[in-house]
């Protein structure tokens, strides 16, 4: 059986993580399985938003018991080598270039809340649980840092990274790892709404700006006048933003619509 299982209707991909025994927590394989599929995607026609989901009861829990009990006799050589490939994968899901759409149901605890990190856009049940627990074992979010303190900021992760406590959907929503917060009923609702959304938008644009907000973000914007001059230019006269501008002045639907 795959780790995770890849399907796609219409342009939306679905990446489910597939082990509901272990409540979908992270081994080798997994990792190894979502960075090889990350890696090879590539924005088009064909393909133009991704929704990342969990079989099963839960999202995802985190390292898996039997991945863990490897590592407790890694040598640190061993250790870096496992931790280097975690950071990889989160690192090419942070940088697809389709926009990412986190389904959150049951929990997301550990390395599950670092994948809510790195989705652009997150929906979560309201009754779903998440939590940074490593200090509780000792250890510490560090791969997942990156991805989570941009996206909650250093007061939260303050908090929650010392604490280890777990947390609600809605505490959740107010320190930015969720966007929305709703009924267990209306998860696929809300996410299916997402995705309409986003295909309202252009796939280059949207690649384009995901690269933007990670080449702008935390600089001053002195040092990145030219950066953003430049890509602005660079997206007016591409095929793509020439075809949009002139389908809103001509007050039609732009291609990437119909």
């Amino acid at each position: 059986m795959p780790t995770i299982e890849v399907t796609q209707t219409g342009a939306v991909v679905t990446v489910t993580l597939n082990r509901p025994d272990v409540r979908n927590a992270f081994n080798e394989t997994l990792i190894d399985e979502m960075t090889a599929w990350a890696e090879a995607v590539r924005p088009g026609p064909d393909a133009r938003v991704v929704v990342l989901r969990g079989a099963g009861k839960v999202f995802c829990a985190g390292a898996d018991l039997g991945w863990m009990s490897k590592m407790v006799a890694y040598s640190a050589e061993e250790n870096i080598r496992d931790a280097r490939a975690a950071a990889r994968m989160f690192a090419a899901l942070d940088r697809l270039p389709l926009p990412l759409v986190g389904r959150i149901h049951g929990a997301a605890l550990g390395g599950g809340a670092g994948l809510a990190a790195v989705c652009d856009i997150v929906v979560a049940a309201d009754d779903a649980v998440f939590g940074f627990t490593e200090a509780k074992l000792g250890i510490v979010p560090a791969v997942i840092s990156p991805f989570t303190v941009a996206k909650i900021g250093q007061s939260a992760a303050r908090e929650l990274f010392l604490t280890a406590a777990r947390f609600s959907a809605t505490r959740a929503r107010e320190i930015g790892l969720v966007h929305s917060v709703v009924p267990s009923d209306e998860l696929d609702r809300t996410v299916e709404s997402f995705v309409r959304e986003l295909m309202t938008s252009a796939p280059g644009a949207i690649a384009g700006a995901k690269a933007l907000i990670a080449a702008v973000a935390g600089k001053e914007p002195a040092a990145v006048s030219d950066l953003t001059a430049e890509t602005i230019a660079r997206h007016r006269v591409s095929p793509e933003g020439q075809d949009g501008m002139l389908a809103f002045l001509e007050k039609r639907p732009a291609p990437w619509t119909r």
